[in-house]
């Protein structure tokens, strides 16, 4: 229920985006009363104008938009559709009313009618996201639907030149980029339009019909026995037989479900290609018109049935929803990729902050090594002028010295003091450009560490291409396994070929034998004549024969065999008889 819920919003949304906006940008009351009304009448939903005037009261908070529609919808139409609809008289209703604003004033090859089935098959095909758009994928598949449909080898070189000349930033088409694709006949040249209106009728009656398969064939009656042509339609759960193609008569139906099965049958009275359909209630026996057409019919109906054993949906369905999984997958498995590279660029931003602050670290630790080194500097200049100034007061006053050896003696004492102040001071000048060299080599670390950073990143750029080459290697596993499978096909029907050649062998054997046996019975009947010719004339000559007349009334004898062949009078009559022999022959 919740797919035909999106089916038919997504045809309402085309119809409520086609409304005329007020001055204000809403949808004006008038034109949602009557899109209600239209939706009420084509679903087959009982039309409640209470409901709808409470809902779309005058007041300032009357939800006149489409975000106040949406409830309304949801809670009063959509929520009590039955199914019991015509679907083609819906989307031919929300088509009328947004068709006219939106199809392109340019001359199509195709018909408004055919527009209307490609908007259709749009909605089928299309993203469960709104803005409706679809993807170059499903884009693909329906133009090789539509090709095949019309008897036209793929071209996939042109396609592949399509996608590449759509807008990067653009993830599909709209429902009239795709209506102005397929009208503009780019991928129909050399078709005429009716090749391509039997087409798009043919992919119609497929994807939204859920016609899986339809032509004539010869039905026999169950009263008269008459044989009557008869165009059949294939669903998914039914099989319906009209008058002709245009489905105006419809003659009856043939209910399937997983007690059906079908049979082929032999050509009898003059009828070839039969087979069996057999239900609970009833069998149809079919002709096709040849054994192509029988064994595609056959496969089908046995197809049909079980998938409905399987609780499956169609095929076209099935194979949509397996499209639209793997689109997902592929999208998760690429977001997850991004989620990856982020993570490998936050890392690397991290990294790259963390060096960024040991590069700060080492500029500050030599911006103080070079402090210290002009302090170290400025403190030597400051110990060689006052060396200097020393000196030049030694010389001043080295002759007094002379008298005041004791006096100098303590100065030169003071002097060596000084000297080793200086040698420590020089110590310490060697323990900074130490520090210096180790800070330097702590410099070399960290770029051996950013290059290491560097090389895993490359490596895991190597394991990202390694994975993208693993799904090339998937899709191009996906296509051989399709020719696989399609060579398995040609081989069964090869097989297929042999069994039928092998049929009508013993056939013309079955024809053969039932000729001898002919011959043979004559032959029987004919010896079974001379028997009882034979049998008669010795019976009729010893005497043995005689008339069988009615029995008299008299009560029969009884024997120890059972009753006797004579009656007491005429037993009498035996024994007198031979009393009257005897007596003449003594």
């Amino acid at each position: 229920m919740a797919g035909l819920k999106e089916e038919l919003l997504k045809a309402i949304w085309h119809a409520f985006t086609a409304l005329d906006l007020d001055r204000s940008g809403k949808v004006s009351k008038s034109q949602l009363k009557v899109l209600s009304h239209n939706l009420c009448t084509v679903l087959n939903v009982p039309h409640d104008p209470v409901a709808l005037e409470e809902h779309f009261r005058d007041d300032d908070e009357g939800p006149v938009s489409n975000q106040g529609y949406m409830p309304y919808l949801n809670k009063f139409i959509l929520e009590k559709v039955q199914g019991n609809f015509d679907k083609v008289e819906f989307n031919r209703m929300c088509w009328t009313l947004c068709a006219r604003k939106n199809t392109a004033k340019s001359p199509l090859v195709i018909s408004e009618d055919e527009a209307f089935k490609v908007w259709v098959i749009f909605n089928f095909l299309s993203e469960d996201k709104y803005p409706l758009i679809i993807v170059p994928e499903e884009i693909e598949y329906l133009l090789k639907k539509l090709t095949e449909a019309m008897g036209a080898g793929w071209q996939q070189e042109q396609f592949d030149h399509y996608k590449i000349s759509l807008n990067t930033n653009q993830e599909g088409l709209s429902v009239w980029e795709l209506i102005d694709l397929i009208g503009s006949g780019q991928f129909s040249k050399g078709m005429d339009k009716q090749t391509v209106s039997m087409a798009i009728n043919e992919v119609f009656n497929e994807l939204i019909l859920d016609v899986l398969k339809q032509g004539y064939m010869l039905k026999k009656g169950h009263r008269r026995k008459n044989w009557t042509e008869r165009w059949f339609v294939l669903r998914p759960n039914i099989i319906s037989y009209y008058m002709s193609e245009d489905l105006k008569d419809k003659k009856g139906d043939i209910i399937l479900d997983d007690n059906c099965c079908v049979e082929s049958l032999p050509d009898k009275d003059g009828k070839k290609c039969l087979f069996l359909i057999k239900c609970l209630d009833k069998t149809f026996e079919i002709s096709a018109s040849d054994k192509k057409k029988k064994q595609e019919w056959i496969q089908a109906i046995q197809t049909t049935v079980n998938l409905l054993r399987l609780g499956s949906p169609p095929p076209h369905k099935e194979a949509r929803q397996k499209r639209k999984e793997l689109r997902e997958k592929l999208l998760a498995e690429q977001e997850e990729l991004e989620r990856q590279m982020k993570e490998l660029q936050i890392a690397n931003e991290n990294k790259q902050q963390e060096l960024e602050r040991v590069r700060k670290q080492l500029e500050e630790a030599a911006a103080r090594a070079s402090e210290e080194e002009k302090k170290r500097l400025q403190t030597q200049m400051e110990l060689q002028d006052r060396f200097s100034s020393e000196l030049e007061r030694e010389k001043m006053v080295r002759q007094q010295m002379e008298e005041k050896v004791a006096q100098k003696s303590s100065e030169l004492e003071q002097y060596l003091q000084r000297v080793c102040e200086l040698e420590e001071m020089y110590k310490q000048l060697q323990g900074a450009l130490e520090d210096e060299k180790q800070a330097r080599q702590d410099e070399e670390t960290v770029r051996k560490l950013q290059a290491r950073l560097l090389e895993e990143e490359s490596r895991k750029r190597a394991e990202l291409e390694k994975w993208h080459l693993q799904q090339q290697q998937t899709i191009q596993m996906t296509e051989a396994e399709k020719q696989e499978l399609e060579n398995q096909r040609i081989i069964k029907e090869r097989a297929l070929q042999v069994a039928m050649q092998q049929l009508e062998q013993l056939e013309l054997e079955r024809k053969q034998a039932l000729e001898q046996y002919e011959g043979v019975k004559k032959k029987l009947e004919m010896a079974a004549n001379n028997t009882k010719s034979w049998k008669d004339k010795v019976a009729h000559h010893e005497g043995l024969i005689r008339l069988i007349e009615p029995g008299s009334k008299n009560p029969h004898l009884i024997t120890n065999w059972g009753p006797a062949a004579f009656t007491e009078a005429e037993l009498e009559q035996r024994e007198k008889s031979w009393k009257g022999k005897k007596v003449t022959s003594e």
